[in-house]
């Protein structure tokens, strides 16, 4: 062995071994509030494993592989690194497990210069130009589709599950509110605030407290309380993030059970209003307790592979199966959470009543016509045109107002009409 191929096998090696001290410390020894090593199992086991047997094929196999093994590593490394530790110190600073994930990046530099200088002093020069420049394209091609299906996906997963707001905003309610916490079913505490009811009922405003605040103005104007809350992994709630709300459910659940405590509340009077993920989750939750009495679902879409698998169609169906697979898996595997049951087969399960609202014009929402269609209670939908992903509040502000409290209204006061005839 020579001293140069030494001294790559120790760089490579230092390299491996930094992203694998960060997977330890990010998922073993500094987990997220509210979460402990045991609930980080898969997400931190699996990699690592992966790891020790790149670590241990490095110094057998040939130059190229090696090469190539470096450029794979170094790609996830710097996904680690930036995606949680670099996005976190930009906004807040370091903490916790962000000083490995710093160390991460510049792992992931050592092994994309090291694959990149080991590729390229062992190229084959002894064929011809033709022959030589062919294979050359090909292995730029094959590049190029592993890192858009496979390292981009699973890039993207890891960062699914760990990046989410990490400050409370400025509160701009245009009321009085007060801070609460509740407790969740697997025991994470959430923190948010709420606007006390002058009419008996209640809204949940999903998720978070920034995009929240703008249907919180105008709800609590007409004397609805409302709850707006960091959910689980965001700002001030414990838990592990994850951008897709798998397990999200469990977070509105425990805020009914918050708002059926509360004195100035009916507890048959509670109501949702979900954004893009938010409305997702309400819909997911609405089909599993009738304690939520209606739900505006303002731009749903898609969550999993199974959902996505039939949102697209044709060739993009097709050519997009294999990212959006190792995505869904990857998100699985680093939140150690199962996907979560499809909308479609959720939807035809909701008897409340239901409000849709959707961008007309596709992106991420087309999906809202067919979830329309599945269900089977009391039902409006607002198509908007030329707007983008949950676009209406901005673009239509006194009709959004307007469509939102008359559902609310209606359903609401239709139940507590119910309720009083029950008690009679």
């Amino acid at each position: 062995m020579t001293t140069l191929t030494r001294r790559n096998e120790v760089l490579a090696g230092l390299g491996i071994g930094v992203l694998a001290l960060h997977i330890v410390d990010d998922s073993f020894l500094q987990p997220q509030p509210g979460t402990s090593a045991g609930d980080h199992l898969a997400g931190g086991l699996v990699p690592l494993a992966l790891i020790g047997l790149a670590a241990a094929a490095y110094p057998r196999v040939r130059a190229g592989l090696r090469g190539t093994l470096a450029l794979v590593f170094g790609v996830f490394a710097l996904a680690v690194g930036t995606t949680e530790a670099g996005y976190y110190t930009l906004k807040v600073g370091p903490s916790g497990d962000d000083y490995t994930g710093l160390l991460t990046i510049l792992a992931g530099l050592l092994l994309l210069g090291l694959g990149a200088w080991t590729l390229w002093t062992t190229r084959k020069l002894d064929d011809g130009r033709l022959r030589r420049y062919v294979r050359r394209s090909l292995i730029l091609v094959a590049g190029v589709v592993v890192a858009a299906e496979l390292m981009f996906p699973i890039g993207f997963g890891y960062a699914a599950t760990r990046i989410l707001r990490p400050v409370v905003p400025a509160a701009n309610l245009g009321t009085a509110y007060e801070d609460v916490s509740f407790r969740t079913s697997d025991g994470l505490e959430l923190r948010g605030w709420y606007i006390p009811s002058r009419n008996g009922a209640a809204v949940i405003a999903f998720p978070g407290r920034s995009g929240p605040q703008k249907p919180a103005r105008f709800l609590a104007r007409h004397g609805y309380g409302v709850l707006l809350f960091d959910r689980r992994g965001e700002s001030e709630s414990d838990g592990d993030g994850n951008l897709f709300g798998w397990g999200g459910d469990r977070d509105i659940l425990a805020a009914i059970e918050f708002l059926k405590s509360r004195p100035d509340v009916d507890p048959q009077r509670i109501a949702g209003i979900g954004l893009s993920v938010g409305a997702e989750l309400m819909l997911q939750t609405a089909a599993e307790t009738d304690d939520l009495a209606a739900v505006v679902s303002d731009g749903a879409g898609t969550r999993s592979f199974a959902e996505e698998m039939e949102e697209f169609h044709g060739v993009n169906k097709w050519l997009g199966m294999p990212m959006l697979a190792v995505k869904t898996a990857s998100v699985a595997l680093f939140s150690n959470t199962a996907p979560p049951p499809k909308l479609t087969d959720l939807v035809p399960r909701i008897e409340q009543p239901l409000l849709f609202i959707y961008a007309a014009d596709g992106g991420v929402e087309t999906m809202n016509p067919r979830y329309y269609r599945l269900a089977r209670g009391p039902k409006a939908i607002w198509a908007i045109p030329g707007i983008e992903h949950m676009g209406g509040i901005t673009a239509h502000p006194q009709e959004y107002e307007r469509r939102v409290i008359a559902f609310l209204d209606r359903s609401l006061s239709q139940r507590g009409r119910a309720q009083a005839v029950e008690q009679r």
